[in-house]
């Protein structure tokens, strides 16, 4: 009356070795994502930094212009205003010559031009729905963020190169030790992304291209003259100093010195502030991000 049912295929003997004895044989479970929950939480996180860092170089790799027109404004100061004012020899730079002097601010210069205005790129990505359908994946907002200043930090090496190469161009001698210059590129990506975050909380604060670009205008100069990247901290007015010791632009460029021309330099300081400003600027950022899509 009623039908057999055809027996299951035999098991193959590699499957057979890994079963027990008396152990019913059962086929396997489609393989599906393993759950967030049981990730390990760093794998995760850095795997949607990575993702969307690609993102990022797929987007630089169509549109190259941008690489080459940001480039000119760190050449001008290295080879007009620095030639200038060293013919002058005003600032006092000790054994250095003023080009060697300003060749790492300038280098910090190029990377703060580039991230301060970076949050322009999440408004605009707000505005094509892109931001709003990011923020409700299950992707954590501190990934996002981290992922775009990573990201921005991509767009400053192409202006570090250029320094580098007009520093050879010019004669500015420079440690060309690896591991110096390593660690030059991590104090350029750490200084980047902090600007980075904080032009994205800017932009989730004032929620508009205008008024973030006025924004970004007015605090761009006063952040680079605030710094040492120009002249020594020594030759600042007493107010301007004050205020250089709470910019992270003055321990970028010290880095840099230190790394680069070999001048006494605090590195485990720098780095601290600079790695703890950017944490900063994530954990902040992240929070006020989500008003954009409100």
């Amino acid at each position: 009356m009623f039908a057999r049912r055809a027996a299951p295929p035999a098991a193959s003997p590699d499957r057979q070795k890994g079963v027990r004895a008396g152990a019913t044989v059962t086929d396997p479970a489609p393989v599906t994502e393993i759950p967030a929950a049981e990730k390990s939480i760093v794998v995760w996180y850095l795997a949607r930094i990575q993702a969307f860092c690609i993102a990022e170089l797929q987007k630089i790799r169509h549109d190259r212009t941008e690489l080459v027109t940001r480039a000119v404004q760190p050449a001008l100061w290295l080879v007009i205003f620095g030639q200038t004012v060293s013919s002058l020899h005003a600032i006092p730079t000790g054994n250095l010559t003023y080009e060697q002097f300003l060749a790492p601010g300038v280098l910090a210069q190029s990377g703060l031009f580039v991230a301060v205005f970076y949050g322009i790129q999440v408004i605009w990505e707000r505005d094509a729905g892109v931001l709003a359908k990011v923020l409700t994946t299950p992707t954590p907002r501190g990934a996002f963020v981290t992922a775009k200043a990573f990201s921005a930090s991509v767009r400053v090496f192409a202006q570090a190169i250029v320094v580098m190469v007009l520093c050879v161009i010019l004669g500015i001698h420079l440690i060309w030790n690896p591991l110096n210059l390593f660690g030059a590129a991590c104090a350029v990506v750490l200084g980047a992304g902090f600007f980075t975050t904080l032009s994205m909380t800017l932009a989730g604060l004032v929620l508009s291209r205008e008024r973030l670009m006025g924004i970004g205008q007015m605090i761009t100069m006063p952040l680079f003259f605030a710094s040492n990247a120009l002249y020594p901290v020594a030759a600042m007015p007493t107010w301007v100093r004050v205020f250089s010791r709470m910019n992270p632009l003055t321990y970028e460029v010290n880095a840099l010195r230190g790394l680069l021309l070999g001048t006494p330099a605090t590195l485990w300081l720098d780095f601290t502030v600079l790695a703890g400003s950017l944490v900063i600027g994530i954990v902040v950022s992240a929070k006020v991000l989500p008003r954009l899509v409100r």
